[in-house]
């Protein structure tokens, strides 16, 4: 597949996943009338079957990764070169600051909106950590052993991430940046961000570094 196009796709795509987030996550917090956990009912139901047919989408064309942690481990895998990683990522950022902002003014706020919610502590590191940690595992032991239903594994995943981790589940860098720009109930301070992506980023190498032990042994034991 051409590059462009694969670009592009990771670009509408993570752009519509940023609007389904954000965007039920203002209308779950509008509706339930102050109620929080039916507000993160409806928002990781909505996220989570988004997820499934974004990915089923644009995965025969892009991967449908959405998310530079997906990417970085999936170069690690196959040795991409450094300079698809960069693209990707950057597209990935780009869409998703996108999708904030039309999620942003679907809903009559300002288009940038930096959001006052913060986000810290050990815990909610430790939850991000967790979170990135699963979804890479799932992405990788899925592709392994269920192909053709990884994105239901995703999406039934981070549905689930939501409601078991502290920090409800970003579990991607591209997200975290782009949430800060919106004062909702998905929104994270802006100071909040930096720790979060370390944390994304530490969880997707211990799970690429666990997963590829998994599967080297698995490969051993058939031969």
């Amino acid at each position: 597949m051409d590059l462009s196009k694969k670009l592009v796709s990771e670009f509408v795509g993570t752009t519509a996943l940023l609007a389904i987030v954000v965007g039920s996550g203002i209308m779950a917090e509008r509706l339930a009338d102050g109620n929080n956990a039916v507000a993160l009912l409806a928002n990781s139901v909505a996220t989570g079957a988004g997820l499934a047919i974004l990915i089923y989408s644009f995965g025969e064309i892009s991967g449908a990764h959405f998310n530079p942690a997906v990417t970085l481990t999936g170069a690690m895998q196959i040795r991409s070169s450094r300079n698809l990683v960069i693209s990707y990522s950057i597209v990935q950022i780009g869409g998703a600051i996108a999708g904030v902002v039309i999620a942003n003014i679907m809903f009559d706020l300002p288009a940038v909106n930096l959001s006052t919610k913060i986000r810290s502590g050990v815990g909610l590191y430790l939850g991000e950590f967790v979170a990135t940690f699963g979804l890479i595992s799932v992405i990788r032991l899925g592709s392994r052993f269920h192909p053709k239903l990884v994105g239901v594994l995703v999406a039934c995943y981070i549905t689930a991430a939501y409601w078991f981790t502290s920090s409800t589940s970003f579990a991607n860098p591209a997200v975290t940046i782009a949430r800060s720009l919106s004062n909702t109930f998905a929104g994270i301070a802006p100071e909040s961000v930096p720790m979060f992506i370390v944390s994304q980023l530490a969880g997707a190498v211990g799970a690429f570094i666990f997963t590829n032990w998994l599967l080297t042994e698995e490969k051993a034991s058939d031969e």
